[in-house]
């Protein structure tokens, strides 16, 4: 009886070597994705609490105080409503826009910045 034999040339998929790299840089960035995860759901809440103020205010006061209300509700930490830019166009529409960075630690001296910003315009 003879057994066939491949040469190594023939041979196809991943060496337990490059398995081990790519397993790992897998777990790697989903761990970065887990720790991002929570900041990226709180900019949603921002971004709609701040639709939800810019059509419920008239001025920057009462802009800010009804995103305060908003972030009360949804956990917002980030952002408080004196951190946001109240502005009229020319045509005389409001603008109201914020930028804030978060930083989640990762290991050692590194960190993971995330810079968001956004507006509404009404």
């Amino acid at each position: 009886m003879r057994f066939a034999t491949h040469s190594p040339r023939k041979q196809r998929g991943l060496g337990l070597l490059s398995l081990l790299f790519v397993g790992g840089t897998l777990v790697v960035v989903g761990l970065i994705g887990l720790q991002a995860f929570p900041s990226v759901l709180e900019y949603i809440a921002v971004k709609r609490a701040v639709d939800k103020a810019s059509r419920e205010g008239d001025n920057a006061a009462t802009i800010a105080a009804s995103f305060d209300r908003s972030a009360a509700i949804d956990d917002i930490t980030s952002l408080t409503g004196k951190d946001l830019l109240v502005e009229k166009d020319a045509q005389g529409a409001l603008r109201v826009s914020f930028a804030y960075d978060k930083r989640i630690p990762l290991a050692g001296p590194a960190v993971l910045l995330l810079e968001y910003k956004g507006s509404a315009k009404r």
